[in-house]
């Protein structure tokens, strides 16, 4: 299975020292040849395994981005049809009496302390900054903006910015751990074209060529955004592999974990003044610093603002009351697409971190393999030579000691227990077994 070229195969020898007759030794050194053969096999095929786990979950990208793009679409036609049937109401207002616009003017000022006061109790700072975004924004409304829930609108569309931003940090991950594993199983073959020689043509098959030369990775463009490239999208990325995937799959998780997300805590703001639930109040803070039309859900601590609310402003008009419904039922559809949304975003963050997890429990695994892409493979040497084996005779059996030369890799000089007799035939395995695990940990240090 292995051509061993000319194997040095060294025994010191002393007085008192065990001496092995020179078959045993040639026997070591093909048993420790045929396991570290074995081991690059798995290996190759464990990161032949990543790419096709990669490669599934790539058309799975595909398909939930087409999905959250059709949501999106969905739920930005409702609020097209929400924020016209808005305009259309308020240009009606002329079916509210005066008294409506002058229990309005009484009830900005209490909205506003309201607001303030709930928002100096319960926020660290910027109570100023609320306030005079608050005060514009009411300048700029009308009592419609009690009627019709005018908030929502505002609310929705905030929501959906932090979701955007959600989703940009998701697949910013998934950038990094497919450009990961691309790199990766092309060293990875780079290293088996450096040593195939070294293998049965049977194995051969299964990485040559037309099957491994195009990396079947199928990208498509980030529906979202204007198009850019990968690298900016995502800061944490360097586009050369630099042969650390643990850094790589590490900053791909933290990226994939990072949340915007942006959940109204403000229908219960009203009642907020007589409990103390600091967890409620720190999302209440969030949403006013960011949308000053939050404020408007303090309306049922005011009086005059309820006083609003009582009063019928459809004039029974039939049209009117077809816009309200119309406004009501858009909202309603838009609202829905949200949460779908947000949804579709947990299943996919979902996704892509268990992804990252199966590809970090191969990569500590067969991972080692591609580190030898710059390996020169010497015909006169081989990739294993055990260059010493020595052992002290005694009453009682002392410790083994051997130096191996592996791949590339400076010559291991590591001791087996004494227990183990240089004539057990897996002694050569066992030798072979240990100078990888110290090759996997240098490896994995120099990355």
């Amino acid at each position: 299975m292995i051509a061993f070229g000319f194997l040095y195969v060294g025994l010191l020898v002393g007085l008192g020292e065990a001496i092995l007759p020179s078959d045993n030794m040639n026997q070591i050194s093909v048993e420790g040849s045929r396991y570290v053969t074995e081991q690059f096999e798995n290996a190759l095929n464990g990161v032949k395994k990543m790419k096709h786990v990669m490669d599934k979950t790539g058309k799975e990208h595909q398909e939930i981005l087409r999905t959250l793009e059709e949501t999106k679409k969905k739920k930005e036609e409702a609020l097209q049809k929400a924020s016209e049937s808005e305009q259309q109401l308020k240009e009606k207002k002329e079916a509210c009496n005066e008294t409506v616009l002058a229990l309005w003017e009484e009830c900005k000022p209490c909205l506003k302390h309201t607001c303030i006061r709930f928002y100096s109790k319960s926020c660290r700072s910027g109570s100023g900054l609320v306030g005079r975004r608050f005060e514009e924004f009411l300048n700029n409304s009308s009592p419609f903006s009690i009627f019709f829930n005018g908030e929502k609108i505002d609310t929705l569309n905030q929501e959906g910015r932090e979701q955007h931003m959600t989703l940009d940090d998701i697949e910013n991950g998934y950038s990094i751990m497919e450009d990961g594993v691309d790199e990766m199983f092309r060293e990875t073959i780079k290293a088996f074209e450096q040593m195939k020689s070294f293998f049965d043509p049977s194995f051969h098959s299964s990485f040559a060529p037309p099957q491994w030369e195009s990396f079947p990775f199928h990208r498509i463009g980030f529906p979202f955004s204007a198009p850019h490239s990968r690298s900016a999208r995502s800061p944490l990325f360097n586009p050369r592999f630099s042969g650390d995937f643990e850094s790589l799959i590490e900053a791909a998780q933290k990226m994939m974990e990072r949340s915007h997300h942006f959940a109204p805590r403000l229908e219960s703001m009203g009642s907020s003044f007589d409990n103390n639930n600091s967890t409620d109040d720190k999302l209440a803070c969030k949403e006013l610093r960011r949308n000053s039309a939050g404020c408007l859900k303090m309306q049922d601590n005011c009086e005059k603002c309820k006083e609003i609310l009582a009063i019928d402003c459809t004039g029974k008009d039939p049209v009117q009351e077809n816009l309200q419904e119309m406004f009501e039922d858009s909202l309603r559809i838009a609202e829905k697409f949200t949460r779908q949304y947000e949804d579709l975003l947990d299943q996919f963050r979902e996704k892509m971190l268990n992804t990252t997890s199966i590809l970090e429990h191969l990569n500590k695994q067969f991972g080692w393999v591609s580190k030898l892409a710059n390996f020169s493979a010497n015909g006169n040497t081989g990739i294993f030579q055990i260059s010493t084996v020595y052992s002290q005779e005694g009453d009682a059996p002392s410790d083994t000691k051997v130096t191996v030369n592996l791949f590339e890799s400076e010559p291991f000089t590591f001791t087996l227990p004494g227990n183990i007799s240089m004539n057990d035939p897996k002694f050569g395995e066992l030798v072979a077994e240990e100078a990888l695990k110290r090759f996997k940990a240098d490896a994995i240090e120099a990355a």
